[in-house]
């Protein structure tokens, strides 16, 4: 079986092409993609070639792994999930290409407990499920945030989580003006404008490996410092600051299964809201120029890919 897929076939370099899918196992899914969403983290590393060396880099790849749609076909042990709506984050299951991560293409299989099913209502708000859940996952092993350095999707789902939770608004850093739009309830401000020490709880979700000392020094005495971004330079800071702040360093891992099943249910009682946070929606036979727009165009806050139309 063949599908149309996102191929990054080295650095910079990418195309839409047909590729052969692994046959179906007895527990598979057979999920047809309509919405993809692009990473500016980690998918920007692979794009760039930056992204640091582990098991199953390398290409040719398909990258994504925020996709949803809808199960048209299972193996025998799970022919019930037929029909479903499902949250797909990634899938390997493509002869000629890695599966890294996976998702962008019209079609994938994926063991079932891969595909988790989601609310067909939300439309492209679905495919911010795994974002939801990172952004989760590092709430909930600690404080939550008194400060968040980025006001990008991430950061604005730990802004919204918080203040879901119960907790003060946080004071959101960026420093492209545009980004300081869309605040719900909380201010977005320009760190040169900040002149605030005592911060209990950092959350950077900016990526900035380079003003990780600059973070520290923005905490109050005992406070914690949480990387929640993606990092693809060594973290280094003067020792003397963190020292004197007893500081905390948290780094926030992936998401895991848990952490989607409790934003489904915040998602499901309107304690939290997906909506507003993508800006930019291109055809997925576009996906050449989409791209390296949703890296490099800074008003671009979510590119998400449009499969419906693709054969």
């Amino acid at each position: 079986m063949q599908t149309s897929a996102i191929i990054l076939d080295a650095p910079g370099r990418l195309a839409m092409r047909e590729t052969a899918l692994k046959p179906m196992e007895s527990g598979d899914l057979r999920v047809d993609i309509q919405w993809s969403g692009i990473s500016t983290g980690t998918e920007k590393l692979l794009w760039t070639g930056q992204m640091p060396s582990f098991p199953g880099m390398g290409y040719p790849l398909v990258p994504g792994y925020e996709s949803v749609g809808r199960v048209v076909d299972a193996g025998a042990e799970v022919s019930d999930r037929i029909g479903e709506w499902v949250f797909v984050p990634g899938a390997n299951c493509y002869r000629d290409a890695r599966g890294l991560f996976g998702g962008s293409a019209s079609t994938v299989i994926v063991p079932s407990a891969r595909a988790l099913p989601i609310s067909e209502t939300l439309g492209k708000d679905g495919i911010l499920y795994a974002l939801a859940a990172t952004a989760l996952h590092a709430i909930a092993h600690g404080k939550p945030p008194e400060l968040i350095v980025g006001h990008g999707v991430l950061g604005r789902l730990l802004a919204r989580l918080t203040m879901a939770a119960g907790a003060k608004p946080p004071v959101v850093w960026d420093t492209n003006a545009g980004r300081q739009e869309g605040a719900q309830g909380y201010s977005v401000i320009h760190p040169d404008d900040d002149d605030r020490h005592d911060y209990a709880s950092v959350y950077d979700v900016s990526g900035d490996a380079s003003s990780i000392g600059d973070f520290i020094a923005r905490l109050a005495k005992g406070g914690e410092l949480v990387l929640a971004g993606f990092y693809n330079q060594p973290i280094s800071f003067a020792f003397p600051p963190a020292f004197q702040r007893e500081a905390r360093l948290r780094i926030a891992a992936e998401w895991q299964p848990e952490d989607i099943a409790s934003t489904d249910a915040l998602i499901a009682t309107g304690a939290l809201d997906l909506s507003g946070l993508i800006t930019n929606v291109e055809p997925a036979a576009n996906a050449a120029t989409a791209y390296p727009a949703a890296f490099e165009d800074t008003d671009c806050l979510k590119m998400v890919l449009d499969w419906r139309e693709t054969a």
